[in-house]
């Protein structure tokens, strides 16, 4: 006895579904470990680039303390600002930087995730409690510009803002000369 032809198309239908399906499950489960994997990598191993900081000891040691706060001025004339965020308040909560200089800001937060936005400027992070933010950039123009938390971070978010103000090298000079420390708060 023969099998009808149609009973052969089905058995070959059914075969070829069953492999496709165990090629699904397959890759699903394959992505399923890589996920698990890079997750518990990354947990355990920040990106590179990242530096971590126990932000229970911020405002006792290190450099976020509050003296190191603010800008400061580098033997190679480059600029580093230090800042620390904290609900709901930058700390400086106002900068004088030189424009077309090179200035690196290194910030942290002391509780929840903020974000670090300079307005009219590529200048944009992510300040997460544990980790300090590095990011180097300049600024082409003089002028004012605003420094909003862009990230959600409690009822009080709204008011979370501070300033930059941006002069000539010279001025900027001047200024830190007169122990300001580029602060104009």
């Amino acid at each position: 006895m023969s099998v009808p032809q149609s009973s052969a198309g089905e058995d070959a239908a059914h075969t070829a579904e069953r492999r496709w399906a165990i090629v699904s499950m397959a890759l699903i489960a394959f992505l399923l470990v890589v996920i698990a994997f890079t997750g518990i990598h990354w947990a355990a191993m920040p990106p590179s680039g990242i530096e971590p900081i126990d932000p229970t000891t911020l405002h006792v040691s290190g450099e976020f303390i509050e003296p190191n706060l603010g800008v400061q001025i580098r033997g190679d004339g480059t600029v580093i600002v230090r800042l620390l965020a904290q609900q709901y308040s930058f700390n400086p909560q106002c900068l004088i930087l030189p424009a077309n200089t090179k200035i690196t800001f290194r910030g942290t937060s002391a509780d929840v995730v903020h974000g670090f936005l300079v307005t009219g400027t590529n200048a944009n992070a992510m300040l997460v409690p544990g980790y300090v933010t590095t990011f180097t950039t300049e600024f082409l123009h003089e002028g004012e510009h605003l420094m909003p938390c862009h990230e959600f971070c409690g009822t009080g978010h709204a008011a979370m803002w501070a300033h930059i103000k941006v002069v000539s090298p010279e001025t900027f000079h001047r200024l830190m000369s007169s122990n300001t420390g580029g602060r104009c708060d």
